[in-house]
């Protein structure tokens, strides 16, 4: 195996997982999309360099060189940097500048990199510093709770904190937690129904998009390819989805009204069928 992935939890309220692997060999694996940001710590040819990635929305293969080492420090949803917003990484990382060859750069001051076993202390220091902020919107929306604030706002401050809509990371999440019952030895069609797909083929497109493998290459080991660290979060409620559903119902209404189209909820039996619709327009 190319990387064997060491987990464990943190006593941070701001982290969701800790990682650290080492490469063993020069290749390639496939890093899965993923809701989260996280930093990465990695050391490779007597160079260490932090890294901030943004959250992932599609598979994608990653190159690893040899003997290479990684930590990583996986955010919880909704906790954000105010000065360097998931939103701005979607789909990108930056590397944070060396200060020597135990530090780091940022917020013009110069910061130790973290260890393994330290990386809490590292997290604390930068929630005392301000440098890491939790936005409560985003657990409520996650929980399915409604909040004070207007639709357009909540999805403002959702999308600032997190770079996703809430859409977005549900459907990410669900792609995760079908490839970790998968992996579990679940069958597809018991795969289907309980990560909350309409069938196989909506399972397969969803599969090859966010973990870059068809249920049946996941299945087998022979034939899949490394992996990302794959770790469990807690299932998307079904109250959230309905919030989600309501809103794009809600949004396509208003530009169904701009459009003039009268009567639109009772003329369309579904949000898709009126996003179609409208769509043709």
């Amino acid at each position: 195996m190319l990387l064997r992935f060491e987990e464990r939890l943190s006593d941070s309220p701001f982290v969701e997982r800790i990682w650290r692997t080492q490469s063993e060999r020069a290749g390639s694996f496939i890093s899965l999309a993923l809701s989260h940001w996280q930093m990465c710590i990695w050391r490779y040819d007597g160079k260490t360099t932090l890294t901030v990635r943004g959250p992932e929305t599609k598979a994608t293969p990653s190159p690893v060189p040899e003997n290479a080492e990684y930590i990583g420090i996986v955010f919880k949803l909704g906790t954000f940097m105010p000065h360097l917003p998931a939103s701005n990484l979607v789909d990108g990382a930056t590397n944070l500048p060396e200060a020597t060859s135990k530090s780091f750069w940022l917020n013009s001051a110069s910061w130790q990199f973290p260890d393994y076993e330290n990386v809490d202390t590292f997290v604390d220091r930068l929630m005392r510093d301000g440098l890491l902020v939790r936005e409560p919107v985003v657990d409520a929306t996650l929980q399915g709770h409604l909040t004070d604030l207007s639709l357009r706002s909540t999805q403002r401050r959702f999308l600032r904190a997190t770079g996703l809509s809430h859409s977005a990371v549900y459907q990410i999440e669900r792609a995760r937690r079908a490839t970790i019952l998968l992996r579990q030895g679940v069958s597809i069609l018991d795969t289907v129904q309980e990560a909350g797909y309409a069938d196989q083929p909506h399972l397969t497109r969803s599969l090859k998009y966010f973990s870059g493998q068809t249920p049946a290459q996941i299945i087998d080991a022979n034939r899949s390819e490394q992996l990302s660290f794959l770790f469990k979060t807690a299932p998307i409620t079904g109250d959230t989805m309905q919030m989600v559903n309501n809103q794009s119902r809600e949004d396509l209404h208003e530009k169904a009204n701009r459009l003039g189209v009268p009567d639109s909820g009772r003329r369309y039996g579904s949000a898709r069928e009126m996003a179609v619709s409208l769509h043709q327009r």
